[in-house]
């Protein structure tokens, strides 16, 4: 099993920046992905950006230029940088991690607020 725990969310003013961390432990050998995925009230959830074991990278294109996702394999630590955050960015954040099979392990998720 793996665990994931997010940190660094927060309330910010537009057009400023955070930096979320994923940290995971466990069976972190069998990760092929990590990525981050948000859900503001009333809608899905959705992806924001993704990194394969590999170093490949997915961005939503909302947020393609602004955000980068990193990778630290040694610390089993995935990294979202939000740059130029928007209100529409205001979200509760999701770390993922995917495996070659079964099913995906979620965070417990940080909220991630951008004020006007």
């Amino acid at each position: 099993q793996v665990q994931l725990v997010e940190s660094g969310g927060g309330l910010v003013q537009a057009g400023g920046s955070l930096r979320l961390s994923c940290a995971a432990s466990g069976s972190i050998f069998f990760i092929n992905a990590m990525g981050w995925y948000r859900q503001a009230p009333g809608k899905q959830r959705e992806l924001v950006a993704s990194i394969t074991r590999g170093g490949n990278t997915n961005y939503a294109d909302s947020v393609k230029g602004r955000f980068i996702i990193s990778r630290d394999n040694a610390k089993s630590t995935v990294l979202l940088q939000m740059n130029s955050l928007k209100p529409e960015d205001t979200a509760v954040y999701y770390c993922n991690a995917k495996f070659a099979t079964g099913s995906p392990t979620w965070g417990q998720g940080t909220q991630v607020t951008v004020s006007s």
